[in-house]
């Protein structure tokens, strides 16, 4: 395996890297980046959302490339990964998050999927959770993950985007990231369950990826983006529909989502419904004690995320 030019012995990986006014985490993503063991060369664009672009990050030559640009689609993470993505021609792709920081093995680890099954179009990996002071690692259970698997689990351990590499030919078959999700809740989600389709997800079995977690702080308008983003999600894809677990779990997020708007006939029906679906479905409880005031959801989001978890 060698570029066009015979000079490395791997091939291109261009990384879309969204950001915000965030310009120190943004500096520890880039560095992590750049110190990959990868014999190949990297190419980077740093996309600005809504903000200034600061050239002096830029790299243009050499094996480790940065260049940066502004989004120029719908703003926010959704436009922004699409800007990146339209931008970038290399035979393989990966995101990663602003406040994300790489393993030095990381992109090594995945060519190596790949490598090991040219069917394959997608790989991920596992992740360290980092939040408050703590590391919680999120480590996949499989190797391979199907349609079917996500349609039943979110699996973040297996599938949070600043994990995801696919090979160009994937983008070319599903498109970009769809920008049409309300709000860009759920995007991530919706584009694996839309890769997922045509290709299982290769997962190395080990956290390449440190995600750093800030404090929630939800207010009415992110609740309701939620439940409108989970709703579009049930609306796109109706295999949810044949699988209880699956459907419940939705329908929980959503009756959790209730809950912290205040909405209270609305949250015990909701949660009554998921919990004919699936009697286990722990979110329709939690919005029930908030339905009846024996919680609030600000901390009942702070208990989760200590745990490594999310709604």
């Amino acid at each position: 395996m060698s570029d066009e030019l015979g000079l490395y012995t791997r091939p291109r990986v261009g990384v879309v890297v969204a950001t915000r006014d965030r310009p120190e985490l943004l500096d520890q993503t880039l560095k992590a980046i750049a110190t990959q063991d990868y014999e190949g060369p990297i190419e980077v664009t740093v996309v600005y959302d809504q903000t200034e672009t600061d050239p002096g990050i830029e790299v243009l030559d050499g094996p480790r490339q940065v260049r940066v640009t502004n989004n120029s689609r719908t703003p926010g993470l959704q436009g922004a990964r699409n800007t990146g993505l339209s931008m970038t021609d290399t035979p393989y792709v990966a995101f990663c998050d602003d406040d994300d920081i790489w393993d030095a093995t990381k992109i090594s680890k995945q060519i190596d999927v790949f490598d090991a099954d040219q069917n394959c179009l997608m790989a991920s990996s596992g992740i360290n959770v980092v939040f408050e002071g703590e590391r919680l690692p999120r480590v996949p259970t499989k190797t391979r993950v199907t349609f079917a698997d996500l349609i039943n689990s979110r699996m973040f351990e297996s599938t949070h985007p600043s994990t995801f590499i696919m090979r160009r030919e994937l983008i070319d078959e599903i498109g970009m990231v769809d920008e049409d999700v309300p709000g860009g809740y759920g995007e991530d989600y919706e584009f694996v369950l839309r890769a997922a389709r045509i290709t299982d997800v290769g997962a190395v079995p080990e956290p390449l990826v440190e995600v750093l977690w800030h404090q929630a702080s939800f207010y009415a308008e992110r609740w309701q983006m939620r439940i409108e983003g989970l709703e579009y999600l049930l609306d796109t894809y109706p295999e949810f529909y044949d699988d209880k677990e699956g459907l419940a779990r939705i329908k929980g997020q959503i009756a959790f989502a209730l809950g912290a708007l205040g909405k209270r006939s609305e949250t015990i029906s909701t949660a009554v419904e998921t919990l004919k679906l699936d009697p286990k479905q722990k979110r329709a409880y939690l919005a029930i004690l908030m339905a009846a005031g024996v919680v609030t959801p600000d901390f009942l989001v702070a208990r989760i995320q200590r745990h490594g978890r999310s709604i």
